[in-house]
């Protein structure tokens, strides 16, 4: 089994590392608009007017219209444990307008489960039948499966996406991840690139009665810290929340991470149960989608859109 694992995961990195990247969505002098939400389809939901149709169809039109250059998918696709089918019948149906700029990360129980549910990596490849169209990345990649790490170039920005489900089935493979995280950060920065990382569980949150911070992930926060990412996105918590700029204490410091935790697209919400004192902002009551314009010299905007719901949280963060 741990031989298997190791064979596993070698070809794994060794695949998204060898890939090649190709052009992003933008010029890299042009600023980059991204949309993102997580935790977004309940069972068997497909109505327009739920808090996810109203999501998806918003954000679907902002890709028809070309007013994002990417969707981030931050996890939780599909509830409880979807298949192929689900994926097909119910996401589908309000978010399929968003695949052809889609982005993932797979999340434990809801995306991955061993054994259990282990189709989302077939669906973003076009292979469950039915839906034989591919998410943006796997367009450019082919295909990426279950845990599975990779990064993006938009423009001046490198995206580094991660699966925090691996903490929770394959914890040895998490921590040759850490590795991976750091050579391909520490490439990303002697381009001068500027920082940002997308995984489920979100370290840097307010507790709830369901869900606390992922302790297990410290060990890429450190990294994260150690290359000095700008920008973190996270879901899993049902709720919005947005940190200062923190560093791996906890600090609130001038060059520190912005960790957005954005999983308002369309499951039942939940109260925070704690205040942690780096969370900025954060409310319990709105359905929505976060929206980011990155500027080439490091500083971005931020706007979270509601749709179901008055909760909003816009800013800037200046560059340097």
């Amino acid at each position: 089994m741990a031989e298997g694992l190791a064979v596993l995961l070698a070809f794994s990195l060794a695949s998204c590392t060898n890939a090649p990247d190709l052009p992003g969505p933008g010029p890299s002098a042009a600023d980059i608009r991204i949309a993102a939400v997580g935790d977004m389809n309940g069972v068997r939901t497909k109505s327009p007017d739920s808090p996810s149709g109203r999501n998806g169809a918003a954000i679907s039109q902002l890709v028809q219209d070309n007013q994002i250059d990417a969707f981030l998918g931050l996890g939780d696709f599909q509830y409880s444990e979807a298949h192929c089918d689900d994926y097909v019948k119910y996401w589908r149906a309000l978010w399929g307008g968003t695949k052809s700029k889609l982005y993932w990360v797979s999340s434990p129980n809801h995306d991955w489960k061993p054994g259990r549910n282990e189709d989302l990596d077939d669906f973003m490849s076009g292979k469950c039948p039915g839906d034989p169209e591919k998410a943006a990345i796997n367009q450019q990649r082919g295909f990426i499966g279950n845990g599975q790490p990779y990064s993006k170039d938009f423009g001046n920005w490198h995206f580094a996406f991660l699966s925090s489900a691996l903490w929770t089935y394959k914890p040895d493979a998490a921590t040759a991840v850490t590795g991976w995280l750091d050579k391909d950060l520490t490439t990303a920065q002697a381009q001068g690139k500027h920082l940002a990382v997308v995984f489920h569980e979100p370290y840097f949150t307010s507790n709830t009665e369901a869900h606390g911070r992922a302790k297990e992930q410290k060990p890429w926060i450190d990294v994260m810290w150690k290359h000095r990412v700008r920008l973190t996105l996270s879901g899993s918590q049902h709720n919005y929340e947005r940190s200062c700029p923190v560093n791996n204490a906890d600090q609130c410091v001038g060059d520190g991470m912005t960790a957005f935790q954005v999983s308002t697209g369309g499951i039942g919400l939940r109260e925070f149960t704690s205040n942690p004192p780096y969370i900025e902002k954060r409310f319990s009551d709105t359905h929505g989608f976060l929206r980011l314009t990155l500027h080439p010299d490091g500083s971005f905007d931020w706007n979270f859109v509601p749709t179901s719901g008055t909760g909003t949280d816009y800013g800037t963060r200046a560059a340097g």
